[in-house]
């Protein structure tokens, strides 16, 4: 619910911000030569030439580059304080001693995804060992159900958005192809006027196809860049959870069996 009501938002405010800029800022008449409103000025001029596609393709712009922000804060905080690998190592350590409670003390000190996920599974193996009625077996396959609950938790949270990104992606390019096309119907209408071609009608035609085009790689290379990136650490970061979480139940099944 929190998240459709999220994308709905952003939705709405980037369209509303994407208009404003390009009625009031692309659109000045200032950008444009005083006796030609057609001709442009200056590279602000020449987006405006884009025509009403630019907005949708600024609007998805803003929220691939919204996106984009999100998941890097996101998987920075997943990621958790201080390297991942010495965390993991202190955690084995004090395992292996047998102190679980100082394992669970250093994933509390973390505090990403991995050490969230580490703490569940520790602390239903710590409130299972003074359940005499279990065998060690049973006691394994609670701890180790708890950890899967856990990560049926985490692992959405990191995946999340990464959807969207690959939809703004493809969706951009997309609009920008529709805007070329478009403009490119104008240029070719004003080649086929009766008489001498009108050279302003033929520019702003030509200048709506080209900046449609940019305005789509725009969005689609920031989308594609982003969504491979954050792909790949979430499944590094996921690699990590199970390789993780294994050592973890090797170590208590190791401890179990000499108890």
């Amino acid at each position: 619910m929190k998240q459709s009501v999220f994308i709905t938002t952003l939705l709405i405010v980037s369209i509303v911000v994407s208009t404003i800029i390009f009625v009031f800022v692309f659109g000045a008449p200032g950008n444009f030569k005083p006796d030609s409103p057609k001709t442009p000025m200056n590279i602000m001029g020449a987006i405006y030439l884009g025509g009403p596609v630019v907005i949708a393709l600024m609007t998805l712009s803003i929220m691939v580059i919204t996106f984009t922000i999100e998941r890097g804060l996101s998987l920075g905080k997943a990621k958790g304080k201080g390297p991942i690998e010495v965390f993991l190592k202190k955690v084995q350590a004090n395992l292996t001693e047998g102190n679980i409670d100082a394992a669970i003390e250093e994933c509390d000190k973390q505090k990403g995804s991995i050490a969230n996920i580490l703490r569940t599974g520790l602390e239903r193996y710590q409130t299972l060992q003074v359940d005499g009625s279990k065998d060690a077996e049973v006691k394994l396959t609670e701890v180790q159900s708890a950890i899967e609950e856990a990560m049926m938790l985490e692992v959405p949270l990191l995946e999340k958005n990464l959807v969207a990104l690959s939809t703004i992606a493809s969706v951009s390019v997309l609009v920008g192809l529709f805007g070329t096309v478009v403009g490119m119907i104008r240029a070719f209408q004003a080649l086929a006027s009766a008489g001498t071609p009108n050279a302003a009608e033929l520019s702003a035609g030509i200048s709506e196809a080209l900046i449609n085009t940019a305005g789509g790689l725009f969005g689609a290379i920031i989308g594609t860049l982003a969504y491979n990136f954050y792909t790949t650490k979430v499944g590094n970061l996921t690699y990590m959870i199970d390789e993780a979480t294994y050592n973890m139940m090797q170590i208590l099944a190791v401890r179990s069996r000499k108890a």
